[in-house]
C-alpha cells in the first residue's frame, strides 16, 4: 500500500501546505504530481505508457469536460437572452408580497440555474447577483442572504440534468450514469424541500415588509408575472426545450421514451459497409474521447445551445457569448483534465486494483465509515466537491463496489458525500465568493464562516442520503 499512500500523501500535502513554495494550495499541480507519482512507484517509466495513462484517464471523464465546457456555453446564451431576468421578474411581481413565498421562489430559481450550470459558483455569482437586493430589501441578514444563495446554487449543483458531482462519481466507479442521475432527481427534490422549510422558518419572519429599491430587481417595474411572461416568453424557449428533452429521456410515461439528439445522429449514416451501415452516433461512440460528446446529457446541451443561437440576441453576439462561456470554464476544465491524468496514472500503476485488494480483507463498515469520513474532512479542509471525489473516491468508490455494493448506489453515495464535506466549515469556496459578493453589492461586511455554519443542516441532509446509499 506504500505505492497509493505516498502519491495521496503528496496531493494532499500540496493541496493543504500553502506555504510550500510556488505550488502549495494549487490543486492541479498536485493532481499531476500524485500521478506522476504513482506511474513512478507502480514502474511505469516508457513516455508512451505516460501518454497511454493520460489517454485513458481523458477517455474516462471526456464526457463530464464536455459537460462543462458546452453547459457553461449554453448558460451563457441563456444570459444573453434574459431568461433568469424573466424568472426573477415574474417571481418577485406574482410573490412580491408573501416573502416567505418569495425566499422560496428565490431558492428554486437558484436551483434551476444550479442544474443548468452544474457548478455553485458560476450560478451563484451569475444569477446570485440578481437576488441579492431582494433579500436585503426583505430585512434579511447579509450572512443569511449569502446562505440562502449559496445553498439555492449548491443544491442546483447536484440536481440533474447537468449534475458534476454525479457524474463524476458514476465515472469514478465506472457504472452507467443515467440511474444514477434519475436517482439524484428524487435526492435532490428531498434535501431541497427539507431546505425550504428550514429557511422559512429560521431566516424569513412572514411579517417582514419587502421594500422596493433600486437594488431589488425592479427592472420590469410595477408589471404583474403574467405580463412579463407573456412580453419575454421566447426567452424561455430553449429552457422549456431542455426541460422537455431531459423529461421524456430519462422518464417513461405509458411505453413512451425517447432520447432526441441521439435518435437524429443515429438517422445520419457515415460509413457504408457492405450490408453494414455506421451512422454518426455509433462513429462518434468508437472514437476516443470523441465518444464522451454521444453522452444524452451533453446532446442536449448541445442541441438547446444550437436553438438559443437561432435567435437573433445571441447569433449577432455569437464570438463574444461562446468566449465568455469558455472563460469561465477554463479553471473547471484545467481541473478536470489533470484529475484525468492523475486517474488514468492511478489505473494504470496498479494503485486502484492495490486499494481493491485491501479493502477485501477490511471490515465493511469500517471502510464505509472511514471513507466517508475522509471525503468529508477532505471537502471541509479545501472547500471543493470535485477535490473530494478525486482524491478520496478515486479508491473508495471502487473499493466499495469490490466487496459487492451496487455501484449506482456507491455513485450516489459518493456524490452526496462530497457535497456535505464542501459546504461544511470552514472553508467552501462557494461562500468565500458569495460573500464577497454581498458584502461589496451592500456595502457591509459578511462573514463567511457564519454563513456556513447556517449551511449545517443542509450538509447534514446531504451526508445522511449518502450514507443511508451506502447501507443499502
Amino acid at each position: 500500500m506504500i505505492t497509493v499512500l505516498i502519491p495521496v500523501v503528496v496531493l494532499l500535502a500540496v493541496i493543504l501546505c500553502k506555504r510550500i513554495p510556488k505550488i502549495g494550495g494549487n490543486v492541479q499541480v498536485g493532481l499531476v504530481l500524485a500521478g506522476v507519482l504513482s506511474l513512478l512507484l507502480g514502474g511505469v517509466f516508457s513516455p508512451a505508457d505516460w501518454c497511454a495513462a493520460f489517454i485513458d484517464g481523458l477517455d474516462r471523464l471526456a464526457w463530464i469536460i464536455f459537460l462543462s465546457i458546452f453547459g457553461s456555453i449554453y448558460a451563457e446564451t441563456q444570459v444573453k437572452l434574459g431568461t433568469m431576468d424573466t424568472v426573477m421578474g415574474a417571481l418577485k411581481a406574482r410573490f412580491g408580497r408573501s416573502p416567505r413565498a418569495l425566499v422560496v421562489c428565490i431558492i428554486m430559481a437558484l436551483v434551476v440555474a444550479g442544474s443548468l450550470l452544474g457548478d455553485a459558483i458560476a450560478a451563484s455569482t451569475v444569477i446570485g447577483v440578481l437576488t441579492i437586493g431582494t433579500l436585503s430589501a426583505m430585512g434579511m441578514s447579509p450572512e443569511h442572504i449569502c446562505c440562502v444563495v449559496v445553498m439555492g446554487a449548491s443544491m442546483g449543483s447536484i440536481m440533474p440534468p447537468i449534475t458534476q458531482a454525479l457524474a463524476m462519481s458514476s465515472t469514478l466507479v465506472s457504472t452507467d450514469p443515467e440511474p444514477v442521475i434519475t436517482i439524484g432527481y428524487f435526492t435532490s427534490a428531498i434535501v431541497i424541500v427539507l431546505v425550504c422549510i428550514y429557511v422559512t422558518i429560521f431566516f424569513v419572519n412572514k411579517n417582514m415588509i419587502i421594500e422596493d429599491s433600486a437594488a431589488s430587481g425592479g427592472m420590469f417595474g410595477s408589471k404583474k408575472a403574467s405580463q412579463i411572461l407573456r412580453e419575454n416568453w421566447t426567452s424561455l424557449v430553449p429552457l422549456a426545450v431542455l426541460i422537455i428533452v431531459v423529461f421524456f429521456r430519462t422518464v417513461t410515461i405509458e411505453g413512451i421514451q425517447f432520447d432526441l439528439v441521439p435518435e437524429l445522429l443515429s438517422q445520419i449514416q457515415v460509413l457504408q459497409v457492405g450490408e453494414t451501415a455506421l451512422t454518426l452516433y455509433e462513429w462518434m461512440g468508437q472514437v476516443t474521447i470523441l465518444k464522451g460528446m454521444t453522452n444524452g446529457i451533453v446532446l442536449s446541451l448541445v442541441f438547446v445551445a444550437f436553438i438559443s443561437f437561432l435567435f437573433p440576441r445571441v447569433r449577432k453576439d455569437a464570438k463574444s457569448t461562446i468566449a465568455n462561456g469558455l472563460s469561465k470554464v477554463k479553471v473547471t476544465v484545467g481541473l478536470q483534465v489533470c484529475a484525468a491524468f492523475m486517474l488514468g496514472c492511478f489505473y494504470a500503476g496498479g494503485q486502484i486494483d492495490q486499494v481493491m485488494v485491501f479493502a477485501q480483507g477490511l471490515d465493511t463498515n469500517l471502510l464505509k465509515i472511514g471513507g466517508a469520513a475522509a471525503m468529508c474532512l477532505i471537502g471541509m479542509l479545501t472547500g471543493s466537491q470535485s477535490t473530494a471525489q478525486n482524491v478520496v473516491f478515486s479508491f473508495f468508490g471502487p473499493a466499495l463496489v469490490n466487496i459487492g455494493l451496487n455501484p449506482t448506489y456507491v455513485a450516489v453515495a459518493g456524490a452526496n458525500i462530497a457535497a456535505a464535506g464542501q459546504g461544511l466549515p470552514p472553508a467552501d469556496l462557494t461562500t468565500f465568493v458569495v460573500a464577497g459578493i454581498v458584502g461589496g453589492m451592500l456595502g457591509v461586511k459578511v462573514n463567511p464562516v457564519k454563513s456556513m455554519l447556517y449551511m449545517v443542516p443542509m450538509c447534514l441532509l446531504f451526508l445522511a442520503i449518502g450514507v443511508v446509499f451506502l447501507y443499502i
